[in-house]
């Protein structure tokens, strides 16, 4: 194995080129130890500050491995975390193309859009009430630069949690509208419906995913800010992607919103 420092910018770089050539990778975690999670977000880091010198804006960010069971298999307790940058979003119902996201798959999840800052570590619950300016319907369209989904903890970390791109409902909800914890979600390709779930399977709820990003986030130099978009995590399982498919997620209290596949 390469030392810590060479170990992370290869990985870095691996995942850069695979982003760049559209031709997934390897596996990155031959670099790291089994659990080296602080290495894998330095490798994150890495790739995170090139997209800023390049002009892409960060305008929010995604908690990945929110449910127990998936925590489970990877051999961790706690979620991981993601950029999101203004050219991963898509319009709901707008044609997305596959080239856009390297072996993409789907997840429904509730969004938070932030009215107010988010920068102290020691956060509360009541904090994030006050900061969230409201909520909407959200498809995370997860992908992965590492090839045939092989990936270990290290793997996704390194790789920005996975990220691809998301769609956002088009009605804002207020968050005292609905229930976060309690509402059931269902997404459906062609009418019939490929994941089902509900607030609860995300961490309990998905205020708590995003309490404990607002925490991580601050501590980390990335704090929250008004106006930033939280995806909270997703709320049933993925559901893969082919050519011409059409998803609809619909959460209880928040509508719906559509992610729509090129057939080319």
């Amino acid at each position: 194995m390469t030392t810590s420092n060479e170990s992370f910018r290869e990985a870095a770089d691996r995942l850069h080129a695979a982003a760049g050539s559209g031709v997934p990778c390897a596996p990155i975690r031959d670099l790291f130890a089994a659990h080296d999670l602080e290495t894998a977000y330095a490798a994150q880091e890495i790739n995170t500050r090139r997209a800023i010198k390049t002009g892409r804006r960060l305008v929010g960010r995604k908690i990945g491995l929110t449910s127990l069971a998936v925590q489970r298999q990877l051999g961790v307790n706690q979620p991981d975390y993601g950029m999101l940058f203004s050219d991963m979003a898509r319009g709901d119902a707008e044609d997305i193309a596959l080239a856009d996201v390297l072996q993409p798959k789907v997840e429904g999840e509730i969004a938070y859009v932030l009215g107010r800052d988010l920068t102290q570590e020691q956060l509360t619950v009541s904090d994030l009430f006050r900061a969230i300016e409201y909520a909407v319907p959200a498809i995370e369209i997860v992908g992965s630069r590492i090839q045939n989904w092989d990936i270990r903890i290290t793997d996704t970390i390194a790789d920005n949690a996975s990220s691809g791109l998301y769609v956002l409902g088009s009605r804002p909800v207020k968050l005292d509208a609905f229930d976060p914890r309690l509402c059931g979600m269902v997404m459906e390709k062609a009418g019939e419906p490929v994941s089902v779930g509900a607030g609860a399977a995300c961490m309990g709820s998905p205020l708590n995913a995003a309490l404990w990003l607002a925490k991580v986030m601050a501590r980390v130099g990335y704090p929250l800010k008004a106006g930033d978009t939280i995806l909270s995590g997703a709320l049933g399982p993925m559901a893969a992607v082919a050519p011409g498919d059409v998803f609809n997620v619909r959460i209880e209290g928040l509508g719906s919103v559509c992610a729509a596949f090129a057939k080319e």
